[in-house]
């Protein structure tokens, strides 16, 4: 074999599944967060940062519908929008996570304002969705993979936030457990894309550097969060009134 021979389809799915120690649940910020270490108000802050997150995954799930020509497609990647933006009989991801800030003592107003995110964490969610909107669909659509490793992070909220945070309402935990069989059933549809597509050593080696891509998006969120609520150094602290 040479260097350049294209990796089995097993040996791709295992490559792409190694990356999951990139993965934001090995940052500092979520470490302290599974060790119960965060204050209110440091939960809080990631929450509402969070929040901007939430709302710009159907933004980045139509810019990808309306780069796909293939109908099939479409009609499974419609559900990602249904799930957040919500339809009769589901309020949606998004509402569920307006049900943590409040779980979590702020009000509907405090987390849909936008007033608490970091222009750090604005930043990298715009440059997912810019990637999102001008790449072929294939890739934007195959930089969702990091749903490969979500499910484990959203069963540690629900095993250990009853204990660390007791404080949090039992509302707050509808959007960890409604995610659990979503992202389980988006990455069986996203496997099928990406193993599909990528058949060159080439290609695959550029559908990791996609992969770093997306994980660099979630860990740079996770850094400006870290830097403003356990360093206590928000934008521009250093700079007088």
């Amino acid at each position: 074999m040479t260097e350049q021979t294209p990796w089995t389809r097993e040996e791709f799915e295992a490559k792409l599944r190694g990356m999951e120690k990139f993965y934001h649940i090995h940052h500092p910020m979520h470490t302290l967060m599974n060790e119960g270490k965060l204050t209110k108000k440091q939960l809080q802050g990631w929450v509402a940062n969070r929040f901007y997150y939430q709302i710009m995954i159907p933004i980045k799930d139509a810019n990808i519908l309306a780069n796909c020509p293939d109908r099939e497609t479409r009609a499974l990647w419609t559900q990602r929008i249904l799930d957040h933006d919500g339809h009769p009989g589901d309020p949606g991801g998004i509402e569920a996570w307006i049900q943590l800030g409040i779980a979590v003592g702020m009000t509907r107003e405090e987390v849909t304002s936008l007033e608490h995110v970091l222009p750090g964490v604005r930043f990298a969610v715009e440059a997912y969705v810019n990637f999102a909107r001008n790449s072929e669909w294939h890739e934007a659509a195959s930089s969702s993979l990091t749903e490969l490793f979500a499910p484990k992070i959203h069963q540690q909220r629900l095993s250990n936030w009853p204990e660390l945070y007791p404080w949090v309402e039992e509302e707050g935990y509808i959007y960890f457990r409604k995610r659990l069989s979503e992202a389980r059933r988006d990455v069986e549809h996203g496997l099928e894309i990406t193993l599909d597509y990528y058949k060159t050593r080439k290609e695959q080696e550029r559908m990791l550097e996609i992969l770093k891509f997306k994980l660099n998006v979630l860990w740079s969120m996770a850094d400006a969060m870290y830097m403003a609520y356990i360093n206590d150094m928000p934008p521009y602290f250093n700079v007088e009134d």
